[in-house]
């Protein structure tokens, strides 16, 4: 719907609810200007049965967000000129190209479901109106398949161009997925395999989704309070079958990248800019920003953001709905299964909504009394039903057994270094991974890192569309969420400065349990945003065709190439056993015994969680990697990993140091009783592990003499374990 459309759908009521008058458009069908009441009923090419812009949407026909005000604050010869949608810059630009060249959203609420803005200011003080392409009357019926198909031809490259930059940075990766990993660290990896695993498991064995007792044996994990990222695995069961989880890991991670940033360059293209160039560029950078190349190395369930464009999107559009009620609806469905891709993200999600929302009515408060009983209502709607439908997941999470309130101190304190945002990540063309050591909490917490020439040129742009509401609004939001990452602490070059902000919002129920460092990929989208919003503007500038398009490239050089991706490093991993991938093992082990590996699977161990992956969760395993409540009381605050595990402590200090301890008779029965406690089977020692015979030789002293068996070392324990005996 075109910005001259929405005039001649708005209302008297409309006009006075905004606070603002209709004005005639220079080069602009008159018709658009004139009684919106006549047009409506006249079926005319502006009005809401008009053949062009029409429920069906043609070529013309280009949805407005309708959504709230973003416009400049109008200079005095301009207060009459006229206004533009909120939350949509290409909708608030009467016409800065031709609009024959857009293309209407499919999956989206029909205009007419929507109600129009009134005029109000102008989004661009760098151009006359009348200096713009008339709104002309649609096209033929004839044409407008070609123009459809040109726009998804144009998507479909983009989308393709995204993908391989996503396969170029897991490419060392998909060279051997099972023995290879972002280097480093293994343990998040492997942590998601297991998860990937356990959504084979609720589909072909109908296990319960939200707990299992497949790993920290008999404690279990509470699946809800941990990342298990079910809206992924279970869509991604068939690959997972055929090709196992590790193929299933990189193949998240790769269309992670990829679909987040398509899906903002699907939302930026129809409903924030006409440019493709500015669309394609605030797409890539919100999914390739460095934020998200460093979290591409751990965590596929953080980098997967491509239902994030179109919620932040429902919930402008909400503010002027015709149907509000269905729009919650719609809004809750996409927020439901966001819950089970990442609900640390659909938090952050929120409150950046929340902060723009407030930011734009501080300035323009007379929005408020138009949008809030929409707003209201959808809200209503989607709590009601994402409630309901979210409603026993969450019991589970926050009181069901092995929950967890709050994280420890360790992880609320990881927060973002000011220097931080000068450097450039370190999975980038200009990154220097021993630089950034100090700046960020690991390797995979790289959340701000965008270069002194982003950084610069981002508040040039802010200071260039200081006129723009939008602009400020956005400026606002991602200030906002950068102060908050630096965390309780900030510092300078790992150096204190000053108590932060987050020291007040730390405690706070569900912000108890948030990593402060993360808000910096909220900063990340606001500079995406305001990247595209710059190519936008730029075409009005009174700037020689050639000479724009010499500084737009030179511009954008400056500010992306240093952060371009690079492929992420990465460092090999042992393979599963054969005597795992075989199935030996299965002549040793119950269904209510426990295979445990050497070492004990923690935190910094995971290799056994791999076994188990492996095999699609048919064995149970003590120990593990994940977040449970301290000591294993629920309630208690958050830790990584179960109870305290002596001879798991004892094993993992053997793996480190290669002393072999001397052990007594008592450390002897305390080791006995906690694998009578797991109801061990047997004992399984690679081969190969890092400081193998000092391990096998102070298992000796547990369970006496063990055998080699293909490519491990076996102890079979269940005469020593059998409880019944």
């Amino acid at each position: 719907m075109t910005p001259a459309e929405t005039r001649a759908e708005s209302s008297p009521e409309a006009d006075a609810a905004t606070g603002s008058a209709s004005a005639p458009v220079t080069g602009s069908a008159p018709a658009a200007v004139g009684d919106g009441t006549a047009n409506r009923r006249s079926g005319t090419a502006n009005g809401r049965n008009g053949a062009a812009n029409g429920r069906n949407g043609a070529a013309h026909g280009r949805l407005a967000p309708a959504t709230l005000d973003t416009g400049t604050d109008p200079a005095p010869a301009e207060a009459a000129a006229p206004a533009a949608a909120v939350g949509a810059p290409a909708e608030a630009t009467v016409a800065a190209a031709p609009v024959v060249d857009t293309v209407p959203v499919v999956d989206t609420v029909p205009v007419a479901d929507t109600v129009p803005v009134a005029d109000t200011v102008p989004v661009a003080d760098t151009a006359p109106v009348a200096d713009t392409a008339p709104v002309t009357d649609a096209a033929p019926a004839g044409s407008r398949r070609p123009r459809r198909w040109s726009r998804r031809r144009q998507d479909l490259t983009v989308a393709g161009f995204f993908l391989l930059a996503a396969l170029w940075v897991t490419s060392q990766i998909w060279v051997d997925p099972a023995g290879r990993v972002a280097s480093l660290y293994s343990s998040d990896p492997a942590q998601v395999q297991f998860f990937l695993a356990h959504s084979v498991r609720v589909v072909l064995h109908g296990e319960f989704p939200f707990f299992t007792e497949q790993f920290n044996y008999p404690d279990g994990v509470n699946l809800m309070a941990n990342t298990a990222i079910l809206a992924l695995g279970i869509p991604m069961v068939p690959v997972t079958l055929l090709f196992g989880p590790a193929v299933t890991f990189v193949v998240l991670v790769t269309l992670g990248l990829a679909g987040t940033a398509t899906a903002w360059y699907l939302v930026l293209s129809r409903h924030v800019v006409r440019s493709p160039l500015a669309a394609v560029v605030g797409g890539w950078f919100c999914g390739f920003s460095p934020a998200m190349l460093s979290h591409a190395n751990w965590h596929p369930n953080i980098i997967s953001q491509f239902l994030l464009p179109f919620i932040v999107w429902r919930v402008l559009v909400i503010t002027r709905s015709r149907r509000p009620w269905r729009d919650g609806a719609l809004l809750a469905l996409m927020v439901t299964v966001q819950a089970f891709i990442n609900e640390e993200i659909l938090l952050f999600t929120a409150l950046a909504c929340g902060v723009f929302l407030l930011a734009v009515l501080a300035q323009r408060p007379a929005l408020w009394s138009a949008a809030w009983r929409p707003l209201a209502k959808a809200l209503v709607a989607c709590t009601v039903l994402a409630g309901a439908l979210l409603a026993y997941p969450l019991y589970v999470q926050f009181a069901g057994p092995m929950a967890y309130h709050g994280l420890s101190d360790a992880v609320q304190d990881y927060g973002n270094d000011i220097a931080a945002f000068f450097a450039p990540g370190s999975p980038t063309l200009g990154g220097n991974q021993r630089a950034n050591v100090n700046l960020a909490p690991n390797y995979s917490e790289e959340n701000a890192f965008f270069g002194w020439s982003l950084v610069l040129i981002a508040v040039g742009i802010v200071v260039w569309l200081r006129r723009e509401l939008l602009v400020r609004a956005l400026a606002v939001t991602g200030v906002f969420f950068a102060v908050l990452s630096l965390g309780e602490r900030v510092s300078w070059w790992d150096r204190q400065l000053v108590i932060g902000p987050w020291e007040w919002l730390v405690r706070l129920p569900l912000l108890d349990a948030v990593v402060p460092t993360r808000f910096g990929l909220i900063t990340a989208v606001v500079i995406g945003m305001l990247l595209a919003l710059a190519i936008e503007r730029s075409r009005t500038l009174p700037v020689e065709r050639r000479t724009l398009r010499t500084l737009t490239v030179a511009g954008l050089v400056l500010a992306l190439l240093p952060i371009a991706p690079m492929p992420l490093k990465v460092t090999s991993r042992p393979p599963v056993p054969d005597f795992i991938t075989a199935d030996r093992w299965r002549g040793y082990v119950g269904p209510e015994q426990t295979l445990v590996p050497i070492p004990v699977p923690s935190m910094g161990n995971t290799h056994g969680m791999r076994w188990a992956a492996a095999t699609n969760l048919d064995f149970k395993i003590p120990g593990g990697y994940f977040l449970a409540p301290r000591n294993g009381n629920t309630g208690d605050p958050g830790r990584f990993g179960g109870r305290p595990s002596g001879v798991g402590q004892l094993l993992e200090e053997v793996a480190t140091t290669g002393r072999i301890p001397k052990l007594d008779d008592r450390q002897r029965r305390r080791s006995l009783d906690e694998l009578r406690h797991w109801r061990a089977a047997i004992l399984v020692l690679p081969v190969r592990q890092h400081n193998a015979e000092p391990l096998r030789r102070t298992v000796e002293q547990l369970a006496g003499p063990g055998r080699q068996e293909l490519d491990v070392w076996v102890w079979d324990v269940r005469a020593l374990t059998d409880q019944s005996a």
